[in-house]
């Protein structure tokens, strides 16, 4: 007979709180191989609706979790889909194609990330920086991303699916419950006439006459609608550009002419800078809301 391998018992929330933690696993295949390491963290987009249901997972996630990451039967992961929260699962089974795990304890329950109302509007730039936006806007808590077409962008490509997969990993890392949506590419026009009245928008204009960022979001604080920022290309806007953004603002009060400081930024640069400052208010915000309602009870 072949040797009878000890399965480990289902892991409560607290084993599964502890393991993250750096306590010891329980899975005697392993031999204590993960000891001190977070179970892995993983988008899946299948329901996590309860205890016991069982997952089969392709072959992509097969082959990074088993040969990437090492693991195997018994060891434990974090899944979350953007609707129903994360969860604790245990890999139950390798396939030749295919992964089984095993949902056992819901880990935190769904819930609106802190900067949720949160998006950015850039040009796209060079495919490097393209990403590294895309990276740190999901780490930021930005909800939407959309491409606008200028004038002087660098490109007019977008590849939705690796920006997809970009937002997902930095998701899985920065213990987010949700992925931010990738809209469709806009040109400068679509993009204005078509946003929320309710929302409104920081237009991070260079060499503009304007208040800065940070003073604004203290002096005026954010909308119940929410707030965007909108970044443009390397060279800049046009004249053209420019005009109809004044047209709008001057119209609608929808849009903010904003400064970023002194210095000439990088289109990525300006939009982290500026995605950092709204974050950052909306974090304050709802910290106080926070409070405020702990000491009314």
């Amino acid at each position: 007979m072949g040797e009878r391998l000890c399965m480990p018992a289902p892991m409560t929330t607290r084993n599964c709180r502890e393991e993250k933690a750096g306590a010891r696993p329980t899975n005697t295949k392993t031999g204590g191989r993960h000891e001190g390491r977070a179970p892995p963290r993983l988008f899946v987009t299948h329901p996590l609706d309860g205890p016991g249901r069982r997952l089969t997972v392709g072959e992509d996630m097969r082959h990074y979790l088993h040969h990437v990451l090492r693991r195997g039967p018994g060891d434990r992961v974090r899944l979350f889909n953007g609707r129903d929260g994360e969860w604790c699962a245990r890999i139950d089974s390798l396939e030749r194609r295919s992964l089984v795990l095993v949902l056992e304890d819901c880990l935190r329950a769904q819930r609106d990330d802190p900067a949720i109302d949160l998006w950015l509007a850039f040009a796209p730039v060079k495919r490097n920086a393209n990403e590294w936006i895309i990276e740190k806007a999901t780490e930021l808590g930005v909800m939407r991303l959309v491409p606008v077409i200028v004038r002087r962008g660098e490109t007019r490509r977008v590849n939705a699916q690796r920006w997809h997969a970009i937002a997902r990993e930095a998701a899985e890392q920065c213990e987010r419950l949700s992925l931010p949506e990738i809209a469709e590419p806009l040109v400068l026009d679509q993009l204005l006439a078509q946003w929320p009245q309710d929302r409104r928008l920081f237009a991070a204009r260079e060499r503009m006459a304007a208040p800065h960022l940070g003073e604004c979001l203290v002096h005026d604080g954010l909308p119940a609608g929410g707030a965007g920022l909108l970044v443009g290309p390397e060279g800049g806007f046009t004249h053209e550009e420019h005009a109809r953004m004044a047209e709008v603002e001057a119209e609608s009060g929808v849009l903010s002419t904003v400064s970023l400081g002194a210095r000439i930024l990088r289109a990525e640069t300006a939009a982290l800078a500026g995605l950092a400052l709204i974050a950052a208010r909306l974090d304050c915000e709802i910290r106080s809301c926070e409070e405020g309602a702990d000491q009314t009870q």
